[in-house]
């Protein structure tokens, strides 16, 4: 289970609630099982994001030798025609993130459910070789 998430606010939404108690059961501290669960449960999806809303998102960068988050957590500042410029909360810095390198869809967090969300270790740091 992820470390302190036991000891989440009981004002969670429903879907962080879920979440919760799926994490409780899952027996891992695996952040690829975690982004599955959360992909599960936050079924809400958008292609495109909105500035200054919440979103998480497989990214699978092209660019070689760069450290990257594949299980980003980001609030959008800005579209671009190439793609668009987010706060990553796992990085704590802005990022940027190109159309062709997010292979599916955002799945849209609400801003009421990002404390619950930093308490599980899902981001997956690697470096694209």
């Amino acid at each position: 289970m992820a470390e302190g998430f036991g000891q989440y606010s009981k004002t969670g939404t429903a879907r962080t609630k879920e979440l919760k108690k799926r994490v409780q059961t899952l027996g891992t501290n695996d952040p690829e099982d975690f982004m599955l669960l959360i992909m599960d449960i936050f079924k809400k999806e958008v292609l495109y994001p909105e500035p200054g809303k919440f979103y998480t998102f497989v990214y699978n960068p092209k660019t070689p030798d760069i450290e990257y988050d594949q299980h980003p957590l980001i609030e959008c500042i800005s579209l671009e025609r190439w793609g668009f410029k987010a706060f990553n909360f796992h990085w704590r810095m802005p990022r940027q993130y190109t159309w062709e390198e997010i292979p599916g869809k955002l799945h849209v967090i609400d801003y009421t459910e990002l404390d619950e969300l930093l308490e599980i270790p899902f981001a997956k740091f690697r470096l694209n070789k």
